[in-house]
């Protein structure tokens, strides 16, 4: 069974940082690349940044570029999201996936395999 669980979400004041994981257990996790995504009731889910395979290249959105950082450690088939900087607006659930369908680039139209998210609240 394909299973993500992420970790490392919580309360952090505005201008700090959290670095959230993403374990893979299940399928063969350097084979496929992963997501993240932040869900909030307003917006609802939006994908923040990809990362392939391999682990050499990622992409960001225009939100989050140049203050989050992902990457992978496929020895512990675990995918990271480094926050910096944190907004109020970056308050969600950040939920990470893989095995996605139709793709260009690190977006993709559909994700087959899902976590359950983690909850980070920016608030002082």
């Amino acid at each position: 069974e394909v299973q993500l669980v992420e970790s490392g979400g919580g309360l952090v004041q505005p201008g700090g940082s959290l670095k959230l994981s993403c374990v893979g257990s299940g399928f063969r996790f350097s084979d496929y690349n992963v997501y993240w995504f932040r869900q909030t009731p307003g917006k609802g889910r939006e994908w923040i940044s990809g990362i392939n395979l391999h682990g050499d290249v990622a992409d960001y959105d225009e939100s989050v570029r140049g203050r989050f950082i992902t990457s992978r450690d496929n020895d512990k088939n675990t995918v990271y999201l480094q926050m910096n900087s944190l907004k109020t607006e970056d308050t969600g659930v950040y939920i990470c996936a893989t095995d996605g369908n139709l793709c260009t680039g690190l977006q993709c139209k559909q994700y087959r395999s899902w976590g359950q998210g983690t909850q980070v609240t920016v608030s002082s």
